[in-house]
């Protein structure tokens, strides 16, 4: 059972996801300062660079946003050019477009944006442009991915495309057929309002946090949500009946001694897993460090000095590492190349067996990684998408 513990304060709301207790994701947004990712801006092409293949746009923030060539040609590869062509062909300094953002500002750089559209539902993402059905690699049973796809193929029209989310296992063909259509609607009132408005000027953003987790990661019939603020709970109730017909009960946490992250223990969590040096339940650790290229993360056996023998002290440290920074790096949300110094292992089938449990534990995280393997120093490396700025302790 996951929960969903929500701390709403006037300058800042928290959440908190937890599955049996122990923290996995944490988000926090400021009311005055919502993030961009996901949003669509109507944009005006203020520089077009050939030499980078891209183009400078201004979408009404503090720094212009930056769109590249395969972003602007179309999303389905099989009807791209065999040349792409230069970006100059493409855009004109001047011309006003429609961009939806893909990453968030970082640092020095502005946000990244594409014109290969996608508004996420309930039960599908749907892309207007796309022109093909996909369905989620974590449906696994292949009996169930055919009927998905087929199902797909029969609802969407035209240059649609659809991706069947995970969730959407053994749902009916009514329920993402009232996703589908409602989708349609919103990318409707975008493609209105783009032609009302002059350039730069936002079309939509996305959710709060407290609505996209529920949209996302929430099921009603065995999660928990708790938040401790009453309009707060009215809202996330409206958005539960609208994802499904299952009744959801939202729990509203009052108390006068001390705030609801104080309560489920969340706090001590979090200083403990946004610390530089975070200790292991079996007496190892594991340090982070960040680096404006990449995050290197050092473990080490410290006080653990169980095993028979000194290989199977280092293998069974490793293994627990790996666990443990599978869930970290989703709780800071830590994007971008990753290297990880596990301590040194002379088998090759110990090194595969650490390998192996930290992609089954990526698994459960909603942002997609990739495991690339061990260098020649015995570093693992692994890469995971980068769309905002890590997450720090606010």
């Amino acid at each position: 059972m996951k929960q969903m513990i929500v701390q709403c304060q006037q300058q800042m709301t928290q959440m908190a996801l937890l599955e049996e207790g122990r923290l996995v994701e944490y988000a926090a947004e400021l009311p005055r300062k919502r993030g961009i990712l996901g949003s669509f801006f109507k944009a005006r092409v203020v520089n077009v660079l050939p030499g980078m293949q891209a183009a400078f746009v201004d979408i009404g923030q503090r720094k212009n946003a930056f769109l590249y060539v395969d972003d602007v040609l179309h999303p389905h590869l099989d009807k791209q050019p065999q040349v792409k062509p230069s970006i100059s062909e493409l855009l004109k300094v001047g011309q006003e477009i429609v961009v939806q953002v893909l990453k968030e500002a970082v640092g020095s750089k502005g946000a990244r944006v594409t014109t290969h559209f996608s508004l996420p539902g309930r039960w599908i993402v749907y892309m207007p442009r796309a022109d093909y059905v996909a369905v989620s690699k974590k449906i696994e049973r292949e009996g169930e991915r055919a009927r998905l796809k087929a199902m797909g193929e029969q609802l969407r029209t035209g240059e649609e495309g659809i991706i069947i989310r995970t969730v959407s296992e053994e749902m009916s063909i009514e329920a993402i057929e009232n996703d589908l259509n409602q989708l349609r609607q919103q990318w409707a009132l975008i493609r209105r309002k783009a032609g009302e408005c002059s350039a730069p000027c936002e079309l939509h953003r996305d959710l709060s946090i407290v609505q996209r987790l529920i949209r996302d990661v929430f099921t009603p019939e065995q999660d928990e949500l708790v938040i401790d603020s009453e309009e707060q709970a009215k809202d996330a109730e409206i958005m539960l009946q609208q994802i499904g017909p299952a009744k959801a009960h939202v729990s509203i946490f009052r108390s006068a001694e001390e705030t609801i992250f104080n309560a489920y223990g969340i706090n001590e969590q979090l200083e403990r897993d946004f610390a530089r040096k975070v200790w292991l339940q079996g007496g190892g650790y594991i340090v982070i460090d960040h680096t404006e290229a990449l995050t290197v993360i050092d473990v080490n056996t410290g006080k653990f000095t169980g095993g028979n023998n000194l290989e199977e002290t280092v293998t069974r440290t490793n293994i627990e590492a790996a666990e443990e920074i599978a869930r970290l790096v989703r709780v800071r949300d830590i994007g971008g190349i990753i290297i990880i110094d596990f301590i040194d292992m002379e088998q090759e089938e110990n090194r595969r067996e650490v390998s192996s449990v930290l992609e089954a534990r990526l698994k459960k995280d909603r942002t997609k990684s990739y495991v690339v393997g061990w260098t020649r120093l015995g570093l693992l490396e692994m890469t995971r998408k980068k769309v905002r700025e890590e997450k720090t302790l606010m």
